[in-house]
């Protein structure tokens, strides 16, 4: 009996066994997908966040100026004509050469130097200035003891002729030699003065404030004065006191240029740098072979930027109004504020300290250097100047007010 119950109780044992060996097909718990699901939006929401942080929750400073609306009486200039020229100076180029040969000794400033009138520029050997001026002084100083002879001698003739001891052709003989002897003293004294004169002119000096533009020779080579087609030059300076633009107009547009009409100058290196100008001058004649005709205009206020033989644009606008004319009120814009993309022209509105972008279209340069916006502003509105950082749509800023 008992052995019996214990194989009872191995069968019972053995049929609560797991047989693990073969566990079949796993299911999957209804809610699983759902969670998977919930996970990865909170993972995009988590990075949305973050990127939004990046870009519009940053607050990012900006320069800003403003869009005016022109006034009755205000409105600008148009441009009526473009152009292109290159600075020039008022008194054109300086070539400066010696006025006496000699060896260059040394150069005083170096090309791109700003120098002031009067200023050293080059230096001759002044040895052979210095031993001619010694010995012409030294001359000088025996013709004055002739002259102190020679007046001695007379006087004593004068007294021998008085007694009647002397000859009235022994004194013409003294006289005549004390003239001859002060001539000679008068001559030399000339020549010391000319050498002197030589020998500050051992030194070039600059005639006019202005800056090095060239060196023409080196140090050593022989310096002499004239020369053909400017070969005895020995450097070349500009004075940039006052900057022009030189350009040639045609024929076909002459009637849009006149004495004394307001311009433009855009430099081709700089194009963001703009010159206010005035004509000066109109040239008396017209280039035959080019059927055109010279014009200068004035810049009004020139800076380090220019540089004479620099490339420019020149745009000429129709002037102040007529008295009396009605002008038609125009949005400006400082240039630096409208920006292009491949969708067209637009500017960054700061609105409630957000970016906002708005597209418009310019219409041309106000005769102060503004853009002209013909459509997207109505004048008061703050405007993002420079191009700054990658600005977005609603992008939180900070304004810092910039020129208008």
């Amino acid at each position: 009996m008992a052995a019996e119950g214990e194989r009872r109780l191995r069968d019972d044992l053995a049929a609560l066994r797991i047989d693990r060996s073969d566990p079949g097909p796993r299911v999957r718990p209804r809610w699983s997908g759902a969670a998977w699901i919930a996970a990865a939006t909170a993972l995009f929401l988590i990075a949305s966040v973050f990127a939004w942080r990046l870009t519009l929750g940053r607050v990012v400073e900006v320069s800003v100026a403003y869009a005016q609306l022109s006034g009755p009486g205000a409105a600008p200039a148009a441009a009526v004509l473009t152009g292109s020229g290159y600075v020039v100076t008022g008194d054109r180029y300086i070539a400066l050469g010696v006025r006496v040969p000699g060896r260059i000794e040394a150069y005083l400033v170096e090309e791109g130097e700003r120098v002031e009138a009067g200023q050293p520029l080059v230096k001759l050997d002044a040895r052979p200035f210095e031993a001619a001026l010694a010995e012409a002084r030294a001359a000088l100083a025996e013709a004055h003891a002739q002259v102190d002879l020679s007046g001695k001698e007379l006087v004593r003739q004068k007294e021998l002729r008085a007694r009647e001891v002397g000859s009235q052709a022994n004194l013409d003989v003294k006289e005549t030699q004390l003239a001859v002897t002060r001539a000679t003293a008068a001559r030399l004294a000339a020549r010391v003065a000319q050498l002197k004169l030589d020998l500050e002119d051992a030194v070039l000096r600059a005639p006019t404030g202005g800056i090095v533009l060239e060196k023409l020779k080196e140090v050593s080579e022989i310096a002499v004065p004239g020369g053909f087609a400017g070969s005895g030059d020995l450097i070349r300076i500009a004075n940039t006191d006052e900057l022009r633009a030189e350009l040639d107009v045609n024929e076909s547009d002459l009637a849009k240029v006149k004495q004394d009409q307001p311009a433009e100058i855009t430099p081709d290196a700089y194009p963001d740098r703009r010159y206010a100008a005035r004509v000066v001058k109109l040239y008396p004649q017209i280039n035959r072979q080019k059927g055109t005709l010279k014009v200068e205009v004035r810049i009004l206020e020139p800076d380090e930027w220019l540089r004479p033989d620099m490339s420019v644009r020149v745009t000429f606008f129709a002037g102040e109004p007529a008295p009396g004319a009605r002008a038609v009120p125009q949005v400006l814009a400082p240039r630096d504020a409208l920006r292009r993309d491949e969708q067209g022209e637009y500017a960054w509105v700061v609105t409630d300290g957000r970016l906002r972008r708005q597209a418009l279209a310019s219409a041309g340069t106000a005769a102060d250097g503004r853009a002209v916006v013909s459509e997207g502003l109505s004048g008061g509105e703050a405007l993002v100047l420079g191009a700054g950082e990658d600005l977005r749509e609603g992008q939180r800023v900070s304004v810092r007010t910039g020129a208008q």
